[in-house]
């Protein structure tokens, strides 16, 4: 059987020799653990706000119309995309209707016909691109809901 050399057990039966030899196991463990809170303390992908408006009346071209729109707002890290927009009236059949923005650009979206006296419902979301690899990253707004 071939034995590794090791120090004589005498030798390391000193306080000196003892202090070192705790000193190293505590450098190590100090190292593993740091390393392990710098990982941990990456912050998750960040994203961008966005702002959706309540459905208001416009007239477009002697037409009422109802419309809402979603904007972008501040990004973290991140480059937008995407923004959708849609509005629905409360009682229809139909699911509504949407409306996209490409990147910074706002997704506004007109419905009609418009009825005075109905509920309509507006929803939005928007997404963005973030990290290397880009990693998308969307946020939904809404519902917010007005009686015109």
């Amino acid at each position: 059987m071939r034995r590794f050399p090791v120090a004589a057990p005498s030798r390391c039966l000193t306080i000196q020799c003892m202090l070192r030899a705790c000193a190293v196991g505590v450098l190590v463990l100090v190292s593993l653990g740091s390393s392990v809170a710098v990982a941990a303390a990456e912050p998750e992908p960040a994203g961008c706000t966005y702002s959706l408006t309540s459905p208001t009346v416009v007239n477009v071209a002697g037409v009422d119309m109802v419309t809402a729109t979603v904007d972008t707002g501040a990004c973290e890290g991140a480059v937008t995309f995407q923004t959708v927009a849609c509005i629905a009236m409360d009682g229809e059949s139909s699911p509504g209707r949407c409306a996209q923005g490409s990147g910074i650009v706002p997704a506004q979206v007109f419905f009609q016909p418009y009825r005075p006296g109905a509920t309509y419902t507006a929803t939005g979301r928007g997404c963005a691109a973030t990290g290397n690899p880009p990693q998308k990253v969307c946020s939904e707004n809404g519902p917010l809901t007005a009686t015109l």
